[in-house]
């Protein structure tokens, strides 16, 4: 039942999940604003955000017939393989649901403390972002059917996730700091893409209309192009104006991964063989953010 549990959990996601933290925490870093309570309770929310997500997507999927499609070439999920009941996942959602809700208050706690107006409007986000985990594939109008999964993972993943960690550090926004948030969420996307395009037939024969059901794998290939290289660029352009010294550049490591996935993904025929490069496209997100941030702390 545990291996049942983890594999539902989906703990590959996490350092895709946990990228835009670390890039929020740097960046507050770096004006000498990080605090340790502020950065341990936005990982656990984050945590718990994540994993109430990939719940709710193995329930919504099964119950909408994404993952009962025979072409299917995405590994199978829990639900749909009968290791864990709708009911059961559904407990688990709630649970996942209930202690972000709690982290997510301890995280306010820590960093706004009393001031009412912030409190609320990072409550009402926070609610917002429980519920957009939820309603990804879940639910009797889930927006990652309608294609509008990619937007959402862009604004969590990158403009929130890193501009609302280091408001929370700092209580200030800083405009530029959209580029590398925006790093963060492309790249986000990208791993998105790459699921969907994996998944393209599958999807389309359950009524899921991804972008790449939507453009077709060729179009979808050269979306997955724009991603990565906007992503990189963002970010290019954002140590062009921060420039104070050659350190910052240290996140350039992460091109050749970044590029190979981009060129696996152009030239693989097989779909069912694009489900590592997940992984890999992942973690190249997690080498990206970490190069970014010691770079800019040296």
């Amino acid at each position: 039942m545990i291996q049942a549990w983890l594999l539902a959990f989906r703990l590959r996601t996490l350092p895709l999940a946990l990228s835009s933290i670390f890039m929020g925490s740097f960046l507050a870093a770096q004006q000498f604003a990080f605090k340790i309570e502020i950065f341990l309770c936005a990982v656990l929310t984050t945590i718990f955000l994540q994993v109430l997500s990939n719940l709710a997507n193995d329930y919504g999927d099964s119950q909408h017939g994404a993952d009962l499609v025979p072409t299917r070439k995405a590994p199978k999920r829990a639900v749909q393989a009968g290791l864990i009941t709708a009911q059961h996942m559904k407990i688990g959602m709630q649970v996942c649901g209930v202690l972000a809700f709690i982290s997510g208050l301890a995280l306010l706690k820590v960093s706004i403390g009393y001031n009412l107006q912030l409190f609320i409007i990072f409550l009402l986000l926070g609610i917002f972002a429980i519920i957009a985990a939820i309603t990804y594939t879940a639910g009797a109008k889930p927006y990652g059917y309608a294609g509008l999964g990619d937007i959402s993972v862009l604004i969590f993943f990158g403009w929130v996730g890193v501009l609302g960690v280091y408001f929370l550090y700092t209580q200030q926004f800083v405009p530029l700091q959209l580029l590398p948030a925006t790093s963060c969420g492309l790249f986000a996307v990208a791993v998105l893409n790459l699921n969907n395009i994996r998944d393209i037939e599958s999807d389309k024969l359950a009524g899921k209309y991804s972008i790449p059901v939507r453009l077709g794998k060729q179009s979808a290939v050269l979306y997955h192009w724009a991603l990565l290289l906007v992503g990189l660029s963002c970010t290019i352009i954002y140590t062009f104006f921060t420039y104070q010294q050659p350190q910052q550049w240290l996140f350039l490591v992460a091109v050749p991964p970044v590029l190979y996935n981009g060129f696996k993904v152009q030239t693989t025929q097989d779909l069912a063989t694009l489900d590592p490069l997940l992984k890999q496209m992942a973690l190249t997100t997690l080498l990206f953010v970490l190069t970014f941030g010691v770079g800019g702390l040296l």
